[in-house]
């Protein structure tokens, strides 16, 4: 039951601007015990407070402990003050070790009750409240021993105690861990108590006796772990390198590709802020004529075998001889199992084909492909041709390969080597909403006109399927120049 102080508090508080019959029904509520009930919902409603920005940014030492974990999972931070909270999510989640799949919550007290700030999550679903993105730390935390509170998954119930150790005269450049124990609990893992059931078991060496009741048998626990968690793991330089990942700030970039951007971070999913935050996401978007010329190689050869047009066959396909000079001369002829000389039954072919026509290099008209006005233009400048290119990225007018074309680009355009694009790209349209046709569980297949100019540039016509690789580093311009376009 609340004082009397407190009681005199809220009456004020419900009584101002009151109309006579709430003020009935609040003198009707406190005639009936139900003070208590009042007073937790006022509790609810009250706005954090927060301190004015200062003057100057310090910066703070502090350590953030998971609550409740005996022996305790902990890490030792320096922060600069002039973070915002999601920016103060971000790290928490890169140094603790989530994976930022889940609501989050920042509350100044240690009661759950309190008042909290509020997500784009929850402004997005008609909360109110002080947002979190409007409140830097250095509004809430001042001195030595002050404290901030960080839920992160509300059915699991992970609670985090954020207490400065030190105020930092002078503001650190980046955020940095300097000392930690213990891995994070796996996500999902059911909270406190299932993350001591689990942890006891992997330290006993996988001891059947312990197996946590929530694994049918050993190997469906171990398949379910995280490869390689053991509970008393920590490594100082893995976090760092997690936490420069997870806080560089992301390429600007407008237009569709900053809508998904957005999209995705309201819903606390940071893969795609990350695959824009690596260091080549931010490199150049100019290439030399050297570069410039090996890219667009085989476009190049397509038009010049094109010439001022080709006769199709009945059926629209090009014309055997058509067809194996340009395997010929691109290099598809190396390795391709057959005669090439059949754009029906080589694929490759049929592929440059295709992206040049979806890249408005070639039309059909009255049975035969020849070049567009643009072809002409640029075909002799190998400057002038990429620039098409990077102009007329990403290809589609459907949703998925809209989408699916900036993803590639993000990918690409950040260096992750060629074989890795498919997996990447993948996972990022699964984060936006998208899964397997016959398994919504499993992320789509990530084929969109983009990926396959992205290929042909870097080289695809000349190898194997699946073995161009590594990074290309004019191919990775090409998608940065076309993401920064907008």
């Amino acid at each position: 039951m609340a004082d009397e102080t407190d009681v005199q508090h809220l009456v004020k508080q419900l009584m101002a601007g009151a109309r006579p019959e709430e003020g009935k029904a609040l003198l009707d509520a406190l005639m009936h015990g139900q003070v208590t009930t009042i007073f937790e919902k006022l509790k609810r409603d009250e706005r954090p407070a927060v301190l004015p920005v200062p003057e100057r940014v310090r910066g703070f030492r502090v350590r953030l402990d998971l609550h409740g974990a005996k022996p305790p999972v902990w890490r030792r931070l320096e922060l600069p003050g002039d973070l915002t909270l999601p920016q103060v999510h971000v790290a928490i989640q890169a140094a603790m070790g989530w994976y930022d799949s889940h609501l989050h919550r920042f509350r100044v007290s240690k009661d759950r009750r309190s008042p909290y700030f509020a997500t784009e999550f929850d402004l997005d679903e008609g909360d109110e409240g002080m947002p979190e993105a409007d409140v830097r730390l250095d509004q809430l935390l001042a001195a030595k021993g002050d404290e901030l509170w960080y839920e992160y998954d509300f059915g699991d119930g992970w609670d985090h105690q954020l207490v400065v150790e030190a105020v930092l005269d002078e503001s650190p450049a980046t955020v940095r861990c300097t000392a930690g124990r213990m891995a994070c609990p796996p996500e999902d893992c059911g909270g406190i108590w299932g993350y001591d059931e689990i942890a006891a078991w992997v330290r006993s060496g996988y001891d059947d006796t312990l197996l946590p009741r929530s694994f049918e048998d050993a190997e469906h626990g171990r398949d379910w772990l995280p490869e390689g968690w053991h509970p008393d793991h920590f490594d100082l330089g893995e976090v760092n390198e997690s936490l420069a990942i997870a806080t560089t700030e992301p390429v600007d970039v407008g237009g569709e590709l900053a809508e998904l951007a957005d999209r995705l971070t309201r819903r606390g999913l940071t893969a795609l802020r990350e695959v824009l935050g690596r260091p080549l996401s931010h490199g150049p978007v100019d290439l030399s004529d050297a570069q410039a010329a090996s890219s667009t190689e085989t476009y190049r050869t397509f038009l010049d075998i094109i010439g001022d047009g080709v006769t199709l066959t009945a059926a629209g396909y090009l014309r055997p001889a058509v067809v194996e000079e340009i395997a010929t001369r691109t290099g598809i002829a190396e390795w391709w199992i057959g005669k090439a000389n059949r754009e029906d039954l080589t694929r490759p072919v049929a592929a440059i084909r295709d992206t040049a026509r979806a890249l408005g290099l070639v039309s059909v008209r009255s049975g035969q492909l020849t070049p567009t006005a643009a072809a002409r233009r640029c075909a002799g400048d190998p400057q002038a041709l990429l620039a098409h290119i990077v102009g007329r990225l990403p290809l589609g007018t459907k949703d998925f390969d809209r989408q699916a074309g900036w993803m590639v680009l993000a990918v690409a355009g950040s260096g992750t080597p060629v074989e890795h694009w498919h997996d990447e790209t993948a996972d990022l349209l699964y984060d936006l909403g998208w899964s397997h046709g016959r398994d919504r569980l499993s992320p789509p297949p990530p084929w969109s006109p983009t990926f396959e100019v992205l290929e042909q540039l870097a080289g695809a016509a000349g190898a194997r399927w699946g073995e161009v690789k590594g990074t290309d580093l004019a191919v990775a311009a090409v998608a940065r120049a076309a993401i920064r376009r907008t």
